[in-house]
Protein backbone atom coordinates (compact mmCIF):
# COMPACT_ATOMS: atom_id res chain seq x y z
CA UNK A 1 0.00 0.00 0.00
CA UNK A 2 1.10 3.56 -0.70
CA UNK A 3 2.22 5.64 2.27
CA UNK A 4 -0.15 8.27 3.59
CA UNK A 5 0.16 11.86 2.43
CA UNK A 6 -2.00 14.83 3.33
CA UNK A 7 -2.74 17.96 1.34
CA UNK A 8 -4.23 21.29 2.31
CA UNK A 9 -6.51 23.05 -0.18
CA UNK A 10 -6.76 26.84 0.15
CA UNK A 11 -7.97 29.56 -2.19
CA UNK A 12 -6.46 32.79 -0.89
CA UNK A 13 -5.33 34.69 2.19
CA UNK A 14 -5.85 38.10 3.75
CA UNK A 15 -2.44 39.28 2.58
CA UNK A 16 0.69 38.04 0.79
CA UNK A 17 2.36 37.61 4.17
CA UNK A 18 -0.58 35.55 5.45
CA UNK A 19 -0.37 33.31 2.38
CA UNK A 20 3.33 32.68 2.90
CA UNK A 21 2.69 32.03 6.60
CA UNK A 22 -0.04 29.53 5.69
CA UNK A 23 2.34 27.66 3.40
CA UNK A 24 5.07 27.55 6.05
CA UNK A 25 2.61 26.36 8.68
CA UNK A 26 1.38 23.58 6.41
CA UNK A 27 4.98 22.51 5.89
CA UNK A 28 5.70 22.59 9.63
CA UNK A 29 2.60 20.52 10.44
CA UNK A 30 3.65 17.78 8.05
CA UNK A 31 1.33 18.42 5.13
CA UNK A 32 2.80 17.14 1.90
CA UNK A 33 1.15 19.60 -0.45
CA UNK A 34 -0.67 22.93 -0.69
CA UNK A 35 -3.26 22.88 -3.45
CA UNK A 36 -5.14 25.79 -5.01
CA UNK A 37 -8.41 25.29 -6.96
CA UNK A 38 -9.29 27.05 -10.21
CA UNK A 39 -12.53 29.00 -10.23
CA UNK A 40 -13.55 32.52 -11.19
CA UNK A 41 -15.13 33.40 -7.86
CA UNK A 42 -13.28 35.09 -4.99
CA UNK A 43 -9.99 33.20 -5.10
CA UNK A 44 -6.41 33.86 -6.16
CA UNK A 45 -5.08 32.81 -9.55
CA UNK A 46 -3.73 29.32 -8.91
CA UNK A 47 -0.46 29.32 -10.85
CA UNK A 48 0.71 32.54 -9.21
CA UNK A 49 -0.46 31.48 -5.75
CA UNK A 50 1.37 28.14 -5.84
CA UNK A 51 4.54 29.81 -7.06
CA UNK A 52 4.55 32.17 -4.09
CA UNK A 53 3.86 29.28 -1.69
CA UNK A 54 6.73 27.29 -3.13
CA UNK A 55 9.09 30.25 -2.81
CA UNK A 56 8.13 30.60 0.87
CA UNK A 57 8.93 26.96 1.70
CA UNK A 58 11.64 24.39 1.15
CA UNK A 59 10.01 20.93 1.15
CA UNK A 60 6.29 21.63 0.73
CA UNK A 61 4.85 20.47 -2.56
CA UNK A 62 2.39 22.75 -4.34
CA UNK A 63 -0.22 22.03 -6.95
CA UNK A 64 -3.48 22.79 -8.69
CA UNK A 65 -6.62 20.89 -7.71
CA UNK A 66 -7.53 21.19 -10.45
CA UNK A 67 -7.08 23.56 -13.38
CA UNK A 68 -10.12 23.87 -15.66
CA UNK A 69 -8.91 22.61 -19.04
CA UNK A 70 -11.29 24.97 -20.84
CA UNK A 71 -9.56 28.07 -19.46
CA UNK A 72 -6.14 27.53 -21.07
CA UNK A 73 -4.64 26.15 -24.26
CA UNK A 74 -2.66 22.94 -23.60
CA UNK A 75 0.55 24.22 -25.24
CA UNK A 76 0.58 27.27 -22.98
CA UNK A 77 -0.32 25.38 -19.81
CA UNK A 78 2.34 22.75 -20.56
CA UNK A 79 4.96 25.49 -20.72
CA UNK A 80 3.73 27.09 -17.47
CA UNK A 81 3.65 23.77 -15.64
CA UNK A 82 7.11 22.80 -16.88
CA UNK A 83 8.43 26.17 -15.71
CA UNK A 84 6.87 25.62 -12.29
CA UNK A 85 8.46 22.18 -12.13
CA UNK A 86 11.83 23.84 -12.75
CA UNK A 87 11.53 26.78 -10.37
CA UNK A 88 10.13 24.62 -7.53
CA UNK A 89 12.82 21.98 -7.93
CA UNK A 90 10.27 19.31 -8.81
CA UNK A 91 7.74 20.21 -6.12
CA UNK A 92 4.80 20.97 -8.43
CA UNK A 93 1.79 18.65 -8.95
CA UNK A 94 -0.13 19.44 -12.12
CA UNK A 95 -3.85 18.95 -11.58
CA UNK A 96 -6.16 19.17 -14.60
CA UNK A 97 -9.88 18.53 -14.98
CA UNK A 98 -12.67 18.93 -17.51
CA UNK A 99 -14.37 21.85 -15.71
CA UNK A 100 -17.71 21.65 -13.97
CA UNK A 101 -18.83 24.81 -12.14
CA UNK A 102 -21.49 26.46 -14.28
CA UNK A 103 -20.97 29.94 -12.78
CA UNK A 104 -17.38 29.96 -14.08
CA UNK A 105 -18.73 29.63 -17.60
CA UNK A 106 -21.51 32.15 -17.12
CA UNK A 107 -19.08 34.76 -15.78
CA UNK A 108 -16.44 34.23 -18.45
CA UNK A 109 -18.68 33.66 -21.45
CA UNK A 110 -16.83 30.45 -22.23
CA UNK A 111 -19.34 27.95 -23.65
CA UNK A 112 -20.25 25.19 -21.20
CA UNK A 113 -20.30 22.21 -23.50
CA UNK A 114 -21.87 18.94 -22.46
CA UNK A 115 -19.69 16.69 -20.29
CA UNK A 116 -18.71 14.31 -23.09
CA UNK A 117 -17.31 17.18 -25.14
CA UNK A 118 -15.40 18.66 -22.22
CA UNK A 119 -13.90 15.29 -21.35
CA UNK A 120 -12.92 14.66 -24.98
CA UNK A 121 -11.20 18.06 -25.03
CA UNK A 122 -9.39 17.17 -21.79
CA UNK A 123 -8.16 13.92 -23.36
CA UNK A 124 -6.70 15.83 -26.31
CA UNK A 125 -5.00 18.30 -23.98
CA UNK A 126 -3.42 15.50 -22.00
CA UNK A 127 -2.07 13.88 -25.16
CA UNK A 128 -0.47 17.17 -26.25
CA UNK A 129 0.96 18.01 -22.83
CA UNK A 130 2.45 14.56 -22.29
CA UNK A 131 4.02 14.58 -25.76
CA UNK A 132 5.63 17.96 -25.08
CA UNK A 133 7.07 16.75 -21.78
CA UNK A 134 8.03 13.21 -22.75
CA UNK A 135 8.92 13.47 -26.44
CA UNK A 136 10.24 17.02 -26.58
CA UNK A 137 7.55 18.27 -28.96
CA UNK A 138 3.95 17.65 -29.94
CA UNK A 139 2.24 17.40 -33.30
CA UNK A 140 -1.42 16.62 -32.90
CA UNK A 141 -4.58 16.98 -34.98
CA UNK A 142 -7.83 16.38 -33.16
CA UNK A 143 -11.40 17.60 -32.99
CA UNK A 144 -10.57 20.35 -30.50
CA UNK A 145 -6.85 21.11 -30.91
CA UNK A 146 -4.33 21.03 -33.72
CA UNK A 147 -0.69 21.75 -32.96
CA UNK A 148 2.43 21.40 -35.09
CA UNK A 149 5.88 20.81 -33.64
CA UNK A 150 4.93 22.45 -30.33
CA UNK A 151 8.26 22.67 -28.53
CA UNK A 152 8.45 20.96 -25.16
CA UNK A 153 10.60 23.67 -23.68
CA UNK A 154 11.57 24.45 -21.06
CA UNK A 155 12.33 20.83 -20.25
CA UNK A 156 10.90 19.84 -16.84
CA UNK A 157 13.38 18.74 -14.19
CA UNK A 158 11.04 15.86 -13.30
CA UNK A 159 11.52 13.12 -15.92
CA UNK A 160 8.40 13.02 -18.08
CA UNK A 161 7.08 16.19 -16.48
CA UNK A 162 5.45 16.99 -13.16
CA UNK A 163 3.04 14.43 -11.69
CA UNK A 164 -0.35 14.67 -13.37
CA UNK A 165 -3.38 14.84 -11.08
CA UNK A 166 -6.72 14.18 -12.78
CA UNK A 167 -9.76 14.94 -10.66
CA UNK A 168 -13.38 14.00 -11.12
CA UNK A 169 -16.24 11.69 -10.27
CA UNK A 170 -17.59 10.50 -13.61
CA UNK A 171 -16.62 7.31 -15.37
CA UNK A 172 -15.33 9.27 -18.40
CA UNK A 173 -12.94 11.41 -16.35
CA UNK A 174 -11.78 8.59 -14.10
CA UNK A 175 -11.08 6.43 -17.14
CA UNK A 176 -8.76 9.20 -18.32
CA UNK A 177 -7.22 9.20 -14.84
CA UNK A 178 -6.52 5.50 -15.18
CA UNK A 179 -4.89 6.07 -18.55
CA UNK A 180 -2.89 9.23 -17.84
CA UNK A 181 -2.72 10.19 -14.16
CA UNK A 182 0.01 9.72 -11.63
CA UNK A 183 -2.52 10.80 -8.99
CA UNK A 184 -6.25 10.21 -9.35
CA UNK A 185 -8.30 12.62 -7.24
CA UNK A 186 -11.77 11.23 -6.62
CA UNK A 187 -14.76 13.43 -5.82
CA UNK A 188 -18.52 12.90 -6.10
CA UNK A 189 -19.94 13.42 -9.58
CA UNK A 190 -20.51 17.14 -10.20
CA UNK A 191 -22.36 16.90 -13.51
CA UNK A 192 -25.06 19.26 -12.21
CA UNK A 193 -22.59 22.15 -12.38
CA UNK A 194 -22.99 23.12 -8.75
CA UNK A 195 -22.84 21.52 -5.31
CA UNK A 196 -26.39 20.74 -4.24
CA UNK A 197 -28.38 18.04 -2.42
CA UNK A 198 -27.93 15.56 -5.26
CA UNK A 199 -24.19 15.39 -4.52
CA UNK A 200 -24.93 13.47 -1.31
CA UNK A 201 -26.31 10.53 -3.27
CA UNK A 202 -23.01 10.43 -5.17
CA UNK A 203 -21.01 10.37 -1.93
CA UNK A 204 -22.02 6.97 -0.57
CA UNK A 205 -19.19 4.48 -0.23
CA UNK A 206 -20.60 2.19 -2.93
CA UNK A 207 -20.12 4.98 -5.48
CA UNK A 208 -16.50 5.36 -4.40
CA UNK A 209 -15.96 1.64 -4.83
CA UNK A 210 -17.22 1.98 -8.40
CA UNK A 211 -14.95 4.96 -9.07
CA UNK A 212 -11.85 3.19 -7.83
CA UNK A 213 -12.82 0.24 -10.02
CA UNK A 214 -13.10 2.43 -13.12
CA UNK A 215 -9.62 3.81 -12.54
CA UNK A 216 -8.08 0.41 -12.02
CA UNK A 217 -9.85 -1.06 -15.02
CA UNK A 218 -8.58 1.72 -17.29
CA UNK A 219 -5.09 1.61 -15.81
CA UNK A 220 -4.53 -2.09 -16.39
CA UNK A 221 -0.97 -3.06 -15.53
CA UNK A 222 -0.14 0.41 -14.18
CA UNK A 223 -3.00 0.43 -11.63
CA UNK A 224 -0.59 -0.09 -8.74
CA UNK A 225 1.42 2.97 -9.77
CA UNK A 226 -1.48 5.42 -9.45
CA UNK A 227 -1.78 7.25 -6.14
CA UNK A 228 -5.44 7.42 -5.10
CA UNK A 229 -6.42 10.75 -3.62
CA UNK A 230 -9.61 11.50 -1.68
CA UNK A 231 -11.02 15.02 -1.37
CA UNK A 232 -12.97 15.52 1.87
CA UNK A 233 -15.86 17.82 2.72
CA UNK A 234 -16.97 16.87 6.25
CA UNK A 235 -14.03 16.78 8.67
CA UNK A 236 -14.72 17.09 12.39
CA UNK A 237 -12.16 16.16 15.04
CA UNK A 238 -14.51 15.74 18.00
CA UNK A 239 -14.96 13.50 21.06
CA UNK A 240 -18.68 12.81 20.39
CA UNK A 241 -18.50 11.04 17.06
CA UNK A 242 -21.96 9.47 17.07
CA UNK A 243 -23.73 12.70 17.97
CA UNK A 244 -21.90 14.80 15.37
CA UNK A 245 -22.34 12.16 12.68
CA UNK A 246 -26.09 12.03 13.28
CA UNK A 247 -26.34 15.82 13.11
CA UNK A 248 -24.31 16.16 9.91
CA UNK A 249 -26.00 13.21 8.23
CA UNK A 250 -29.27 15.09 8.20
CA UNK A 251 -27.60 18.03 6.44
CA UNK A 252 -26.18 15.73 3.77
CA UNK A 253 -29.46 13.82 3.41
CA UNK A 254 -27.67 10.61 4.36
CA UNK A 255 -28.16 8.12 7.14
CA UNK A 256 -25.56 8.25 9.94
CA UNK A 257 -24.23 4.92 8.72
CA UNK A 258 -23.82 6.26 5.19
CA UNK A 259 -22.03 9.39 6.38
CA UNK A 260 -19.72 7.39 8.62
CA UNK A 261 -18.78 5.13 5.69
CA UNK A 262 -18.27 7.77 3.00
CA UNK A 263 -14.66 8.76 2.26
CA UNK A 264 -15.95 12.34 2.00
CA UNK A 265 -16.18 12.48 5.80
CA UNK A 266 -13.70 12.16 8.68
CA UNK A 267 -15.48 12.42 12.03
CA UNK A 268 -14.31 11.44 15.51
CA UNK A 269 -11.34 11.75 17.78
CA UNK A 270 -7.90 11.87 16.21
CA UNK A 271 -7.45 8.22 17.14
CA UNK A 272 -10.77 7.25 15.54
CA UNK A 273 -9.93 9.13 12.35
CA UNK A 274 -6.56 7.38 12.19
CA UNK A 275 -8.38 4.05 12.23
CA UNK A 276 -10.93 5.25 9.64
CA UNK A 277 -8.16 6.21 7.26
CA UNK A 278 -6.27 2.97 7.74
CA UNK A 279 -9.43 0.98 7.05
CA UNK A 280 -10.24 3.00 3.93
CA UNK A 281 -6.74 2.55 2.57
CA UNK A 282 -7.15 -1.20 2.87
CA UNK A 283 -10.68 -1.22 1.40
CA UNK A 284 -10.36 1.41 -1.33
CA UNK A 285 -6.69 2.31 -1.69
CA UNK A 286 -6.96 5.95 -0.57
CA UNK A 287 -3.62 7.14 0.77
CA UNK A 288 -3.56 10.81 -0.25
CA UNK A 289 -6.09 12.85 1.74
CA UNK A 290 -7.11 16.44 0.95
CA UNK A 291 -8.57 18.69 3.65
CA UNK A 292 -9.26 22.40 3.90
CA UNK A 293 -7.82 25.29 5.83
CA UNK A 294 -10.54 25.17 8.50
CA UNK A 295 -9.39 21.68 9.54
CA UNK A 296 -5.67 22.37 9.26
CA UNK A 297 -4.82 22.48 12.96
CA UNK A 298 -7.34 19.95 14.22
CA UNK A 299 -6.06 17.25 11.89
CA UNK A 300 -2.40 17.74 12.81
CA UNK A 301 -2.34 14.81 15.34
CA UNK A 302 -3.64 12.52 12.59
CA UNK A 303 -0.92 13.70 10.25
CA UNK A 304 1.73 13.22 12.92
CA UNK A 305 0.57 9.62 13.34
CA UNK A 306 0.05 8.63 9.72
CA UNK A 307 2.16 10.73 7.33
CA UNK A 308 4.70 8.64 5.41
CA UNK A 309 3.50 5.38 7.01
Amino acid sequence: MAAFRFALQASSAASPRAWRDLARKAEDLGYSTLYVPDHLDDQWAPMVAVTVAAEATTTLRVGTLVLDNDFRHPVLVAKEAATLDIVTGGRFEFGLGAGWMSTDYVQSGIPLDKPSVRVARLAESLAIIRAMWRDGSATFSGVHYSVTDAAGTPVPVTPGGPPIVIGGGSRRVLTLAGQYADIASIVPSLDAGYIGPEVAAEAVVEKYTDRVGWIREAAGDRAGDIELQCWTAAVQVVPNRAEVTASLAALFNLTPEQLEATPLALIGTAEEIVEQLRARRVALGFSYIVVHEAEMDALSPVIAELADT
